[in-house]
């Protein structure tokens, strides 16, 4: 049964009409005291709470109601409706323990299905289920939570994605959770760095191209367009495409529709559209550096994923996880790390966020051989690395890249050339290795090694 809290009688009214053709049974109420005396007695589904009931505007009726009912089922979901609606009060709303936030005027089909799944997610949980499951996303934030909501809510849709963030946050495994919660899990996944892909490629990258399409072209290849066909699309770094080709990748996007180089014929694809950046697309919106049409395409839902800065309660399970990892490939002893070391860590900066923080855990873990990690033994290999993370003042902080090339190097000097073990060390792929090397100019030999 669904209750039905609102002090306007016509919505009271239209959304029990609404509600019954759907199979629900109602019930409603027309003030915060009738609403708080009907969940004192009984516990409904699922409640559909107004968020102003007298001449005001603000929303914090609703708030205060929430609250309150909060108190007496706490494990019932409730959707707000406004017709005041607001970036701000939906946050709040939701910081406070909505699950959804709908504005005045409603459309029939979106409110039902966010019914559905709050009634059938809140049995899943009731039930003993987990809601949100992948095991590579490491942390208990609070700033995870609503991007969990998200991933669930979202995941089973066909809207792209956009995934923004710092470098090294994680934004990889944000597109994947979306992928593996999704309706398309058994299909492919496939994962494109449109920043490490060059113009003259694009098109035989993306789209694929037929025998002697050009020069080069000694046999058929398949584009990831085609690839990802029945999945999904990880566009990495797409605020790095050059503008020739987002006028390419913006019609198959538009009508999933492309042409394989050598081959007039259109080819129509399935695919899901998650995109990642680190760069302000509306910035480059208004310079000119990305099309405007491009952006609204990518990003009908937006998802930022926070800096390691602003997580830092995730440190401990963070630290032990890479620790954990970096003990079963090299089937080491168990290794301890002390609390002053978790202090120690939650002082640096970490302009390369996860990704940065993984790779000091590895190297300390495996430089030091110790059993017992403390403070010394990382602030030691701070002190030693060429890119040397400085606690101190931000702007003795090194650039981004620059700190990347010193840590290539210094991985390099470490295992000479063999760059397995060199990108293993940097959590890369070898492949990945090899473009940054050629990126910063450092000298190398491609070899099959193992």
């Amino acid at each position: 049964m669904i209750l039905i809290s609102d002090d306007d009688s016509a919505v009271r009214s239209s959304l029990s009409l609404v509600l019954n053709r759907a199979g629900y049974e109602t019930a409603t109420s027309s003030s915060p005291k009738e609403t708080i005396d009907f969940v004192r007695k009984q516990s409904p589904d699922l409640i559909l709470m107004d968020m102003n009931y007298t001449m005001g505007t603000t929303g914090e009726e609703g708030l205060t109601l929430l609250r309150q009912v909060k108190l007496y089922c706490p494990a019932v979901p409730v959707i707000l409706i406004t017709a005041w609606g607001s970036i701000n009060l939906a946050v709040r709303g939701i910081q406070a323990g909505a699950f959804d936030f709908i504005t005045k005027p409603w459309d029939n089909r979106a409110l039902l299905k966010s019914i559905e799944t709050a009634i059938s997610l809140n049995k899943e949980e009731g039930n003993g289920a987990e809601i949100f499951r992948y095991d590579k996303i490491i942390g208990k934030s609070l700033l995870l939570t609503p991007i969990f909501h998200t991933i669930m809510r979202i995941a089973s849709t066909n809207a792209p994605v956009l995934v923004t963030g710092e470098s090294g946050t994680g934004k990889e495994l944000i597109a994947e959770a979306i992928h593996a919660q999704s309706n398309r899990r058994k299909q492919a996944f496939v994962k494109v760095n449109l920043g490490g892909i060059s113009q003259s490629l694009f098109e035989s990258e993306m789209f694929g191209h037929k025998k002697g399409a050009f020069t080069d072209a000694h046999y058929d290849r398949t584009g990831r367009f085609e690839l990802a066909d029945k999945g999904s699309i990880f566009l990495d770094e797409i605020g790095e495409l050059d503008i020739n080709s987002q006028v390419k990748l913006l019609r198959v996007l538009q009508d999933q529709t492309f042409e394989v180089l050598g081959d007039s014929k259109p080819r129509r694809v399935d695919v899901r559209i998650i995109s990642a950046t680190n760069r302000n697309l509306q910035e480059m919106v208004s310079s000119g550096a990305f099309r405007e049409d491009l952006f609204y395409r990518i990003n009908l839902i937006t998802i930022r994923v926070p800096s390691l800065r602003e997580r830092m309660d995730d440190m401990p399970l963070l630290v032990n996880h890479f620790v954990q990892l970096q003990v079963q490939q090299n089937n080491l002893k168990p290794v301890e790390i002390t609390p002053d070391a978790i202090t120690f860590l939650k002082t640096l900066p970490f302009p390369g966020n996860i990704r940065e923080l993984k790779n000091l855990v590895d190297r300390t873990l495996l430089v030091s051989g110790k059993s017992v990690l403390t403070s010394a033994d990382f602030e030691r290999q701070c002190e030693q690395s060429p890119g040397k993370i400085d606690s101190g003042k931000p702007e003795s902080v090194l650039p981004l890249e620059e700190m990347e090339k010193n840590m290539i190097l210094k991985a390099l000097e470490m295992y000479g050339d063999n760059y397995s073990k060199v990108a293993t060390a940097l959590g890369l792929t070898r492949q990945a290795l090899y473009r940054r090397m050629g990126k910063y100019g450092i000298a190398g030999q491609v070899r099959n090694d193992t």
